[in-house]
């Protein structure tokens, strides 16, 4: 014979919040945005520069300063540049967020402090800190290929990082540069998919970073047109501060930021926000 206990009303309800409690969070919805929505992006981005009194040029500045700093060890000491860029990777989502962020302030409460931004990145460390992580490795498989594809179109010994980069920019040996871009473009199309909206997601609900991810993943490709040409904006954009000696750094890279937090509200719809 087979005793059953009858559970109370109490414990039954205990058991199934338990129970939802240890099901995952719901992945977000993803909305479908026109192909113009970018340009509305940057100037949402820029009003929010206007608003916290350009707090965000003091990211801008930092990476001016790592741009520099790449410069002057591949000139003095080539064989620590990998090494300085991929800290830097690790660097990179940890700045970008206190751009988020003073987004996010102004959103909540009409205001932003730079203070508060420069550790907001605490909220989500973990999460953040996994992502940075990533986008480290992709880095480094990405600087490996590259000494790979140029030894397999060059008839010289096999290149030092130093000799890749010095055949990038002295345009020597045009097989190698289309070989390298076409590569460079999935490398790149795979990072810009994995991070259009991961950090500031991050930042704001405090997800996960499989959940970011795939989130991000989910926006472009939901939304092909408009990711694409957001993605063209920020490579003509940065591309140019670049060329132009990294100073426009000091607005370009804050403006995009601002911009990247609302794409983010655009794409990924708020029901799931904690």
């Amino acid at each position: 014979m087979t005793n059953s206990v009858d559970k109370g009303p109490g414990e039954a309800v205990n058991e199934s919040t338990m129970q939802a409690e240890e099901l995952p969070p719901p992945m977000p919805t993803i909305k479908q945005l026109g192909a113009d929505a970018p340009l509305e992006w940057l100037k949402r981005g820029w009003a929010d520069m206007l608003s916290t009194r350009f707090r965000g040029c003091f990211y801008g500045l930092v990476f001016v300063l790592m741009g520099y700093a790449i410069v002057w060890v591949y000139a003095t000491k080539w064989q620590l540049t990998m090494g300085l860029i991929g800290g830097f990777f690790l660097m990179g989502p940890f700045l970008c967020t206190g751009i988020y962020d003073l987004s996010r302030q102004r959103e909540q409460s009409g205001s932003a402090s730079l203070l508060q931004s420069l550790t907001c990145w605490s909220r989500n460390l973990s999460s953040l800190a996994f992502f940075a992580i990533i986008l480290t490795f992709a880095m480094i498989v990405w600087a490996r290929v590259s000494l790979i594809l140029f030894a397999l179109s060059s008839t010289t010994s096999f290149p030092t990082v130093k000799g890749v980069l010095s055949q990038i920019f002295s345009l020597n040996n045009p097989q190698f540069l289309l070989l390298w871009g076409g590569v460079g473009f999935i490398f790149a199309s795979f990072v810009f998919a994995i991070g259009v909206v991961a950090a500031p997601m991050m930042l704001d609900r405090k997800s996960d970073t499989l959940m970011a991810v795939f989130s991000s993943v989910r926006s472009v490709i939901t939304n092909p047109k408009a990711m694409y040409v957001w993605a063209l904006m920020v490579v003509v954009i940065i591309g140019l501060s670049l060329v132009a000696g990294f100073l426009p750094l000091v607005i370009t890279a804050p403006l995009v930021g601002h911009a990247t937090w609302h794409a983010y509200r655009d794409l990924v719809a708020t029901e799931a926000a904690v």
